[in-house]
């Protein structure tokens, strides 16, 4: 399904964006509803079944019910938002294809052909591609919601990828995105990006933050030989010299590393925990910018569903960082958000069960005790 009378408030323009303008923002983000958890628990823990037996569904219920702060909580408008944008680096033949491929696929989006598409429409989810930094006007396509912060990115091997006020503008970009589609009625949401060369500055800032060496959080991507791989390592490994990025600042290593979707896509996890709304985790690089988020505000990883373990080196790595478990192995590594979807489609399953099954008053047999 794809929604294109959408039109994102534009940021302004020739503004330089401060740290201040972005702590504004994390100072809304709240805990959860620790006393809606437990009365979610006590509900679950009163349904004909016995004590536990779905397991993590139960547990995914109980959080949402934290995170909204109602007892009965629904996902019933589900949005996969894309954050799609280039990357400098790209130049330095670290990818199979070139640049002029984001363009291609992020228009592929709004025509509904993509496998995001096709998996959004089974889940009856609305697909945003967003561009916060393709490295080609857009502007006569529609369907995608411009915050373009700047034609793509630099070259990360001679020099930092943007400005710190450009990497603070796409993350206001991401709340503001999650803000306004809230207020459409949106109810969860589903990350995605796209972006050739992504691999490579998330494997550059997961390595700088968690001090993994580059050559274990560093895979194929889309598709490299094991030489480009080698020749992958070595770019980042240099970049990482070049930039001396100071890990004690996330923003910094962002900037220096980074990309505009992983910005972005940190900003809807922080969207995510100002508003009181659910954001899934796609895979190695959404999980990538949960850690940036993270780092931004522990408090929103309570908002945060990690959906699947990528099939990408430092798949598990990344998630293993952010302290988050995956609902989902299927070896996957396409991105766009399709793993994100599928755990989308399990809380409609969760809640189902927890809203349709008869209590022990009604199931007409004697309650379970949860033993020790």
């Amino acid at each position: 399904m794809q929604n294109k009378n959408i039109k994102a408030n534009q940021l302004k323009e020739n503004v330089i964006y401060t740290d201040k303008d972005l702590q504004k923002y994390i100072e809304e983000i709240g805990h959860i509803d620790e006393n809606m958890c437990n009365s979610a628990r006590n509900k679950w823990d009163n349904i004909g079944k016995p004590l536990r037996s779905l397991g993590r569904l139960e547990e995914m219920v109980i959080q949402l019910a934290g995170i909204t702060g109602n007892l009965n909580p629904t996902v019933d408008k589900k949005a996969v938002i894309i954050f799609c944008a280039d990357n400098g680096v790209v130049s330095e033949g670290v990818t199979q294809t070139g640049q002029e491929v984001t363009a291609v696929v992020s228009t592929n989006f709004t025509k509904g052909i993509a496998t995001i598409n096709s998996f959004a429409r089974v889940l009856g989810a609305d697909v945003f591609p967003v561009d916060v930094g393709i490295n080609k006007d857009m502007s006569s396509v529609k369907g995608i919601i411009n915050r373009k912060v700047s034609m793509g990115t630099k070259d990360i091997l001679k020099d930092q990828a943007m400005t710190r006020s450009e990497c603070i503008q796409a993350i206001i970009a991401g709340i503001e995105i999650v803000h306004t589609l809230k207020d459409k009625g949106y109810n969860m949401f589903i990350t995605g990006e796209m972006g050739i060369g992504n691999t490579t500055t998330s494997s550059a800032i997961l390595s700088v933050l968690e001090d993994i060496p580059v050559e274990k959080v560093t895979g194929k991507g889309a598709g490299l030989t094991k030489n480009g791989i080698n020749h992958k390592i070595e770019v980042i490994n240099t970049a990482i010299k070049v930039n001396a990025p100071n890990k004690n600042d996330v923003i910094d290593v962002m900037a220096k590393l980074g990309g505009f979707d992983i910005c972005a896509i940190a900003g809807a996890f922080l969207g995510g925990a100002i508003y009181h709304v659910p954001v899934i985790i796609d895979g190695f690089i959404s999980a990538v910018s949960a850690n940036c988020a993270i780092h931004l505000s522990k408090v929103c990883s309570d908002y945060m569903f990690a959906s699947h373990v990528s099939a990408e080196p430092a798949g598990q790595m990344a998630l293993n960082a952010i302290g988050k478990i995956a609902y989902i192995n299927a070896g996957m590594c396409l991105g766009e958000g399709t793993g994100a979807v599928l755990l989308a489609q399990l809380f409609d399953y969760a809640l189902s069960a927890y809203n349709e099954t008869a209590d022990f008053d009604k199931a007409d047999f004697g309650r379970y005790k949860l033993l020790d």
